[in-house]
């Protein structure tokens, strides 16, 4: 009888029981925004901006039994140069955290700017890139596209055929 295969476990995995204690200082019930801030607002917002801090609402902050439950604040350390960027996306990303978590607990963030890259938990790397199409896998892109008669779709879909040919190619799958 063979032991049982242990298998690698992803990093993002045990983040949230590593990080509990400090996020719980910093109002963070569980680690999951914070170890998981990427896929919650997406790497684009994530590439600018961090959470820092959840603030819960003040103690006995609800006065009527019939209003709903007070929310808490988001803290965000935002790169300078696009403070702005987030301010406009902020119901974007008040929505996609209240998603995560299931119910709406964020109402509103406030920021600090500065740079990030001191205060962030991983680096990371730039996807990699792919090799250019074949004549072949360009070929059957295009005769894939011809159909669509709108030129912006049309373009998107080329594009997004070749790189799905070239990750095939790249990756084997």
């Amino acid at each position: 009888m063979q032991p049982p295969r242990r298998r690698a476990i992803a990093l993002s995995d045990l983040l949230p029981n590593a990080l509990g204690p400090a996020a719980a200082r910093q109002g963070f019930a569980g680690a999951e925004i914070m170890a998981r801030w990427d896929t919650i607002v997406g790497r684009e917002i994530a590439a600018f901006a961090i959470p820092q801090k959840l603030a819960a609402p003040p103690r006995g902050s609800a006065t009527d039994p019939d209003s709903p439950p007070p929310t808490s604040v988001l803290h965000l350390r935002v790169e300078g140069a696009f403070a702005l960027e987030v301010q406009h996306r902020t119901a974007e990303i008040l929505e996609r955290v209240n998603a995560h978590l299931g119910w709406r607990c964020v109402g509103q963030l406030k920021f600090r700017q500065g740079p990030i890259a001191g205060f962030r938990l991983s680096r990371r790397t730039p996807p990699p890139t792919l090799p250019p199409a074949t004549p072949g896998e360009s070929a059957k892109v295009e005769a894939a596209v011809a159909p669509v008669a709108e030129p912006e779709l049309a373009a998107a879909l080329e594009r997004l055929g070749r790189a799905v040919l070239a990750r095939r190619r790249v990756t084997g799958a």
